[in-house]
């Protein structure tokens, strides 16, 4: 089954760019520890070229599904994942409901028109007992508050938390408050990805703020937060 390409053209070809293409093929190891080992089936949503569910696979006895709205991208996940659909994700892929024991968003809600209903369709495709698991960039992130501030800059980029096709931005706070107004019940939000280089004269400020702060910036020290969710049982 595949569904019209809708991404522009001009993202699209930003994705057989040089910069986009060493984006794309990141495997996420940091993400493979929160989706259950008892998983027999994962619906992957931006699965790029389908690196992610190539190192699932790889790891645990699965079956991977993959959503890729990139035509390019999808063609190379095919080759790696148990079934592929290139298409938005949203209704009109009539996808099997109760199919899924995990949904996966790495860094793909930020991207959406309106995360919000692929969260709700996320529900109807999900087994009783199915978890999502995400990954979401986090603007309170320290790097990016300190260009703010400082350098009183807002600049989007190629890639990271103002990569320039992030549509929503979340913090710690509004991602909790996201899937609790969307019925889920968050069983774990964890900061990934912290601040690196020891030594940096960033990383010395945030360490000194944080600590006058009495660790009220803690959030601030992670590029994103993963997150594993549960539909509320009524």
């Amino acid at each position: 089954m595949r569904s019209k390409n809708l991404m522009p053209e001009t993202a699209a070809s930003a994705y057989k760019s040089e910069d986009f293409d060493a984006f794309i093929q990141k495997e996420r190891h940091e993400m493979l520890r929160y989706v259950s080992k008892e998983a027999s089936t994962v619906l992957d949503v931006g699965c790029a070229v389908g690196s992610f569910g190539e190192l699932l696979k790889s790891n645990y006895p699965v079956e991977v599904w993959g959503i890729e709205i990139n035509e390019y991208a999808a063609t190379e996940a095919a080759n790696k994942l148990d079934k592929v659909i290139c298409g938005a994700f949203d209704e009109n892929l009539d996808l099997p409901q109760a199919k899924f024991d995990c949904i996966v968003f790495n860094d793909v809600l930020e991207h959406l028109v309106d995360p919000y209903n692929a969260l709700l369709y996320a529900k109807i495709l999900l087994k009783d007992g199915g978890t999502i698991v995400a990954s979401i960039p986090n603007v309170r992130y320290f790097d990016n508050i300190w260009k703010l501030l400082i350098d009183k800059d807002w600049k989007y980029t190629q890639n990271g938390i103002l990569d320039r096709t992030h549509l929503r931005f979340f913090t710690y706070r509004s991602i909790l408050s996201t899937f609790n107004k969307l019925g889920y019940q968050v069983e774990l939000i964890e900061g990934i990805n912290p601040l690196e280089n020891e030594h940096s004269h960033r990383v010395r400020s945030f360490k000194f703020l944080n600590s006058i702060l009495l660790n009220q910036i803690e959030d601030m020290r992670y590029l994103q937060f993963a997150v594993i969710a549960r539909p509320k049982v009524l």
